[in-house]
């Protein structure tokens, strides 16, 4: 008998049940118990098991404790048949929600972390199986979380009393859900952590009470993989690249080309290698500067365009593109012209005001500004919210604009006059000097309709007026 697969959601946010295909004749029967391509396809997270654990269970009526462990599981039976009770141990609306089933050979669950596992067996020597997505260690077992199994505000109708049932002392004496402490989400990793997008990344996961762990160059240096060599990086819920060298003209020659092609190629491509052997997956904040920017003005850059880089720094960016989109679990986040805490653009236009100094600045660049504030805030959306893989637009909305126009929009909200401000050619601009990083002539990127998972953009002028009223 066979029959399809099939996936069900439950009334636990992530816990499926996956009816499997069970082929069998007079021999027996066949089926395919973890088969990623078609699963995925279906609903299942491709969440990239590492381990098979199996249990056998000789009597009737064994019964196993409700326990949350630091991984993603896939249960199923191999022979027998079982009981299972889910509780779920997250924080959030859905604490302590209880989702019950029957699974035999044709059935499994897909059980993601901080969801309480258990199971009775119904029939004499059962054999119970699960993947798991990290391997088990002494040091995980700190992070476990665990419940009675007979408390009555679970309510949980064992079929054979448990009472009578076999179980270890342990799991009679697990506390009651009223005293149990909910499982938090597993953290974000934020590497990049003092640049202007990693300070705002880390402001969001406050704000947000996001659990995340953060990294300078100190503590996680891209151009030199072999420093964190040993580390693993399993355990965390995603790894947020926001570093980069982006010492754009610094990359034309000598020292400043090696440097950015370790950073942003050689060190990126060994980061992707490292999510994609620990099942974890990447976020990678990439640049407008991937375009050569000769798209008319008025255009923009779809994500699905052609990458044609001008700069160093460009084809870096570009060639660290390319190592982390052979990753499964990856989100490419293209921005331009970022503005964050520190030293900036902005920051430069006002200090030129405030000193009394008329700057000329190029009209012939067209792009948008982006804020790392707003930035964050649709990165951790992604994340958070499960967006798909793939490559993202994320700038502040608005017009497209140019560099001397957003100068003379910084100007006036500082409360200087605008027509202080000068224009001039890219050319006129750089003179004879050499050493300077081509820019794309067009820069402006065309986002994309991902409701739910991305808010739409603050615009930029608003969100001008909010940073330089938020300087003062």
């Amino acid at each position: 008998m066979s029959r399809g697969l099939r996936v069900q959601s439950t009334q636990i946010p992530g816990l499926l049940v996956v009816d499997l295909p069970v082929h069998g004749d007079n021999r027996g029967w066949f089926k395919e118990n973890w088969q990623r391509e078609t699963m995925v396809a279906a609903g299942v997270p491709d969440f990239a098991p590492v381990q098979q654990n199996m249990s056998f269970n000789e009597a009737l009526g064994t019964t196993r404790g409700i326990h949350a462990e630091p991984w993603d599981k896939f249960v199923s039976v191999a022979t027998g048949r079982v009981f299972g009770a889910w509780v779920d141990l997250r924080e959030g609306e859905t604490f302590g929600v209880v989702v019950t089933r029957e699974i035999t050979p044709g059935r499994a669950v897909f059980v993601p972390r901080g969801v309480g596992n258990a199971f009775q067996t119904l029939e004499p020597n059962t054999v119970y199986s699960y993947l798991v997505n990290d391997h088990w260690s002494a040091d995980a077992q700190e992070n476990y979380a665990f419940v009675n199994l007979a408390d009555p505000q679970l309510g949980i109708d064992w079929p054979i009393d448990l009472a009578g049932a076999e179980m270890s002392d342990n799991d009679r004496a697990h506390p009651a859900l009223a005293d149990c402490a909910p499982v938090r989400p597993a953290p974000l990793l934020i590497l990049g952590a003092r640049g202007q997008l990693g300070r705002a990344l880390v402001a969001a996961c406050r704000e947000r009470e996001i659990p995340f762990e953060a990294w300078d160059r100190g503590g996680f240096d891209l151009a030199r993989p072999e420093s964190w060599e040993g580390r693993s990086l399993r355990g965390y819920r995603a790894v947020l690249n926001a570093a980069a060298d982006t010492a754009v003209d610094a990359a034309e020659m000598g020292e400043g080309r090696r440097h950015t092609w370790a950073v942003n190629a050689t060190g990126v491509s060994a980061l992707a290698r490292r999510c994609g052997r620990d099942g974890v997956p990447l976020l990678h904040v990439s640049t407008d500067y991937v375009f050569d920017g000769e798209r008319p003005v008025g255009e923009e850059y779809e994500v699905d365009a052609s990458v044609a880089p001008l700069s160093v720094y460009g084809q870096s960016k570009a060639a660290g593109e390319c190592a982390v989109g052979v990753l499964d679990q990856h989100w490419i986040v293209r921005t331009s012209w970022v503005i964050g805490d520190g030293q900036n653009f902005v920051t430069t236009m006002l200090s030129l005001a405030e000193r009394g100094v008329d700057p000329a600045v190029v009209d012939d660049q067209h792009g948008r500004p982006t804020f790392a504030v707003d930035l964050a805030a649709g990165i951790l959306d992604l994340v958070t919210k499960g967006a798909p893989w793939g490559t993202y637009h994320v700038t502040n909305s608005g017009p497209r604009t140019t560099w001397y126009d957003f100068a003379r929009a910084i100007f006036e909200a500082g409360g200087h006059n605008p027509n202080r401000v000068r224009a001039v050619s890219t050319g006129e601009y750089i003179g004879s000097r050499t050493g300077v990083a081509p820019r794309p002539h067009n820069a402006a990127l065309r986002g994309q309709n991902v409701d739910p998972y991305l808010r739409v953009p603050v615009d930029w002028r608003d969100a001008l007026e909010r940073y330089v009223n938020a300087a003062r």
